[in-house]
């Protein structure tokens, strides 16, 4: 017997870990009033970490055939959901085949469409925060722990030549498994790029500390992990230091946030720039609730701002 029951107001699904902790939660019926969408509603799934096959493919399935299941936002499963449920997809757009992910799920005429919106959103909300010419300028580095959707997403945005040369000196990725890394250099392969890249198994926090000692003043330091959110802890011991100038930028918003925490203590000492994943937020979830409703939604100017604001409203920020 299916855990689905069938929906009966147009509905967007949530799939993730600790979705009902999710700010959008709250969000997301203020900005369906504001956007017209007026019956939607947003609902979540939890699978754990790196689930059965089966379940991932019982869930899409489920969307797939039910008529008021409008879409999903997928985060933290992009990758694993992608590899059980591909064949389920009808259309596969360029971004998702290229970096096996699925971050979002759409209908549109009769056909399911598998998307991978982070390569927009990660840019977005980096160009919001990095100043231009940022790379180019510094000859930093970019260092992201965690080789997932995410920062597949973040590197292919920085890294390709049609940035010229505002791109970083090099790239870091570590992670904890080397299937992962296998992964990310196998999709960085097909990436028209000059950026020399390393991969890094990190199983340990200290593993990380050692690459930190390694960048270059100014560099972009990631906590692309999920650890903070979907797991407790850092990806680094409270023994790294960032360097100095860095912009330390973790994708997580809420939770325990101790990579944010350990950023902070070094702020003025190392003249960091701190950023949480809060506009990383709004973009991720703006370029899916469009995709899924088929609606426009700005990513910048008054409309977006008011987006902002209703978000951080609801979310009691």
């Amino acid at each position: 017997m299916s855990r689905y029951q069938a929906a009966t107001r147009p509905t967007l699904y949530f799939i993730g870990v600790t979705t009902g902790k999710s700010s959008i939660m709250k969000v997301f019926p203020a900005w369906a009033e504001f956007l017209g969408l007026k019956d939607a509603q947003i609902q979540g799934i939890d699978f754990k970490l790196h689930d059965d096959r089966e379940a991932y493919r019982e869930a899409v399935e489920f969307i797939r055939d039910d008529p008021l299941s409008m879409g999903a936002l997928v985060t933290t499963h992009k990758i694993d959901l992608f590899h059980a449920c591909h064949d389920l997809f009808d259309f596969v757009d360029p971004h998702a085949a290229l970096m096996d992910e699925t971050s979002c799920i759409s209908k549109r005429n009769g056909k399911l469409v598998c998307h991978a919106k982070d390569p927009i959103s990660s840019g977005l909300a980096i160009d919001g925060f990095l100043s231009p010419g940022h790379f180019s300028a510094s000859g930093a580095d970019l260092f992201s722990m965690g080789a997932g959707g995410s920062t597949i997403a973040i590197t292919w945005h920085l890294m390709r030549v049609s940035r010229g040369g505002d791109v970083p000196g090099r790239i870091v990725v570590s992670n904890r498994s080397q299937h992962r890394l296998d992964e990310i250099r196998r999709i960085h392969q097909q990436v028209e790029s000059n950026v020399p890249v390393e991969y890094v198994l990190a199983p340990t926090p200290q593993d990380n500390d050692a690459v930190l000692k390694t960048l270059k003043p100014g560099s972009l330091v990631i906590n692309a992990t999920g650890l903070g959110k979907d797991a407790p802890g850092s990806p680094l011991s409270d023994d790294a230091r960032f360097p100095r100038n860095s912009v330390v930028w973790d994708l997580n918003y809420r939770g325990d946030l101790v990579y944010l925490d350990q950023a902070r203590r070094q702020k003025d000492a190392m003249a960091l720039q701190v950023e949480d994943g809060w506009t990383y937020f709004l973009h991720g979830w703006t370029q899916v609730i469009a995709e899924v409703f088929d609606i426009a939604i700005p990513a910048s100017g008054p409309l977006f701002d008011r987006i902002s604001e209703i978000a951080m409203e609801a979310a009691g920020r």
